[in-house]
């Protein structure tokens, strides 16, 4: 089994910064892409930010420019610093691995870290 923890949310002021970790453990052999999504009450999921192992980036048109996303292959952890942060930009953060383990490739989720950016 795969497990990933997340942290680093919480309550920021607009304009403020936050850093997001999320760890993966387990019987991992190798991970693929990871990334952040974030959801709000009532909206689909949507992609924040993606990296491939070897460093390929993509964000979304909303966060280009103020969120970047990277990762520590040793470490397994994927990370999102997030700076100019809007009242728009609170959610529910969630980050997702694709992990070679066991029985097979899979594709994993974490338990959500909330942000919110208000005043």
């Amino acid at each position: 089994q795969v497990q990933l923890v997340e942290s680093g949310g919480g309550l920021v002021q607009p304009g403020g910064s936050l850093r997001l970790s999320c760890a993966a453990s387990g019987i991992i052999f190798s991970i693929a892409d990871m990334g952040w999504y974030r959801q709000t009450p009532g909206n689909q999921r949507e992609m924040v930010a993606a990296i491939t192992r070897s460093g390929n980036t993509n964000y979304a048109d909303s966060v280009k420019g103020r969120f970047t996303i990277s990762r520590d292959n040793a470490k397994k952890t994927v990370y999102l610093q997030m700076i100019s942060l809007k009242p728009e930009d609170t959610a529910v953060y969630y980050c997702n691995v694709d992990v070679f383990s066991v029985p097979g490739r899979g594709d994993y989720w974490g338990q959500g870290t909330q942000v919110t950016v208000s005043s």
